[in-house]
């Protein structure tokens, strides 16, 4: 009967334990995510696929024996929202670490005030330099540069471009993917000339002028960089106007909306990103089928890079043992060869960079399937 009541008791303090790890207060992570607006359809797919995460991690016992609570606001791709969101979540929610799911401008505003607050930040998929500047702030996405290369990499040697023009939008995101194209092509490929660099205004829809100028320029390959709102209608304005040359874009046409938009003008568009949907990996195939089962739509580079951003954050806590702020941080740091849904993250250089193989992707009838992949050090390096 001793030994009875000994292992009673015993039992009682383990299910003591559990019921007090499992009623303790949750860990709060933020999420800014542009849910209306003219991104809202990517902060859609950042939202969804966060969400499923989240769900994920709490079905398998959470973190350090706690449940994961998302915290997230609409920013609408605006820095005069997003830094009253950001400090929102610093001083009333409490939270650990903190995902961008949101463009490069927000991100932009939102990083120095998370860095300033010893708050870990990882950007999900905004691609300006300025995003990593401090020490708490990190790149799970492309820098612009990395993108940039790799978009003229694929001209010249996976489309074996001769001719080359660039169409790119004029505001941060376009200006450092732009940036990045010349200075591959000034490097690796200083004889292939690049016929017509043309710009447009962000809020442009009508691209036909632009278009008309470069088809005048006679390139075979064309870099049209911008969101899927902007390359949706040039592509389809181009097979229009009659030009035939084979057209890339980058992650910011990755959306079932470019092809939606663009209709049979997409057949043939060529992607650099950071998903690839014929990855067998099981981690990816299982996220790619619960997604279009439950939100009934394809899954895209932006969903899967916030997923991705939000289980860096919780792997962190894992590895760290702790919630506290600079043990995610430094775990953070140390990542290496983490199974991503967007490829297998080596780790992140002492600026926060991400360094990961670049996806290549072709619309083969009205979806996005692999064309290749860019695993060159020289390029993926940032």
């Amino acid at each position: 009967m001793r030994r009875f009541g000994v292992l009673f008791l015993a039992a009682v303090m383990v299910l003591s334990v559990g019921a007090w790890a499992f009623g303790a207060e949750p860990i709060k992570i933020g999420l800014l995510v542009p849910m209306t607006g003219f991104a809202a359809a990517d902060g859609e797919s950042a939202l969804n696929s966060v969400k499923l995460a989240v769900e994920h991690v709490n079905a398998s016992g959470g973190v350090l024996g706690r449940k994961v609570q998302l915290v997230y606001y609409d920013d609408a791709a605006d820095p005069k929202q997003a830094v009253p969101l950001a400090q929102k979540l610093i001083n009333q929610d409490r939270v650990v670490a903190v995902v961008g799911g949101s463009y490069s401008m927000p991100s932009r505003a939102v990083a120095p005030v998370f860095d300033d607050e010893e708050i870990p930040f990882v950007a999900a998929y905004a691609i300006h330099p300025d995003v990593t500047k401090g020490d708490y702030t990190f790149r799970n996405g492309f820098l612009g540069k990395v993108e940039g290369q790799a978009a003229a990499y694929t001209a010249v040697k996976l489309l074996r471009g001769k001719r080359l023009a660039m169409l790119t939008s004029d505001n941060d995101f376009g200006r450092t993917l732009a940036e990045g194209f010349k200075t591959y092509l000034n490097k690796y490929a200083p004889n292939v000339p690049l016929v017509a660099s043309l710009t447009y205004p962000a809020s442009e829809k009508d691209f036909k002028a632009y278009l008309a100028k470069i088809k005048e320029a006679d390139p075979d390959v064309i870099f049209a960089s911008g969101y899927y709102f902007q390359t949706g209608p040039m592509l389809k304005q181009a097979r229009e106007m009659g030009i035939i040359a084979q057209i890339i874009g980058e992650e910011g046409a990755d959306s079932p909306k470019t092809i939606e938009i663009a209709g049979k003008a997409a057949e043939g568009f060529v992607i650099v990103t950071n998903l690839n949907r014929d990855d067998p990996r099981p981690v990816v195939q299982k996220f790619l089928k619960e997604y279009r089962a439950r939100y009934k739509v394809e899954p895209d580079m932006v969903g899967a890079s916030a997923y991705d951003a939000f289980m860096i954050i919780v792997e962190a806590i894992r590895r760290a043992g702790s919630a506290d702020r600079k043990a995610i941080r430094d775990a953070i740091a140390k990542t290496s060869a983490y199974n991503g849904l967007t490829g297998i993250i080596r780790g992140f250089d002492s600026r926060g960079e991400v360094i990961k193989p670049v996806q290549v992707q072709i619309v083969r009838n009205g979806k996005f399937r692999h064309f290749g992949m860019i695993d060159n050090p020289d390029i993926i390096t940032p």
